[in-house]
C-alpha cells in the first residue's frame, strides 16, 4: 500500500534533536516572570488610576479604565515576550 508521506525527505537525527532543544528553550521561570511583568503592569495602572481619581474627584472611573488598560498592556506585552521566544534559534 502507498504511504503519501514517502515522498518527503527523512528528519536526519540533527535535524530532530535542533527541533527538539528549540522547543525546550523556553524554561519555567521565563513563564514566571511575564506572570509578574503581567501582574506588576496591572498593579501599577490601578495605583496610577486611584492617584488620577484623588486627583480629580472622579472616583472610580479611571481607576476601572486604568485596570482594563493596564490589562491590556500586561497581554499585549506577554505576547510580544512569547512570540519573540519562539524566534529564538539554538
Amino acid at each position: 500500500m502507498d504511504n503519501p508521506n514517502t515522498d518527503q525527505p527523512k528528519k536526519t537525527d540533527a535535524e530532530i534533536d535542533r527541533l527538539l532543544h528549540r522547543r525546550k528553550a523556553v524554561s519555567g521561570t521565563e513563564f514566571a516572570g511575564v506572570g509578574m511583568q503581567f501582574a506588576a503592569t496591572i498593579v501599577v495602572a490601578a495605583l496610577a488610576g486611584v492617584w488620577l481619581d484623588k486627583r480629580l474627584g472622579t472616583s472610580p472611573w479611571f481607576v476601572i479604565g486604568m485596570v482594563f488598560g493596564g490589562a491590556a498592556a500586561g497581554f499585549w506585552s506577554m505576547y510580544r515576550r512569547m512570540v519573540g521566544t519562539g524566534k529564538r534559534g539554538p
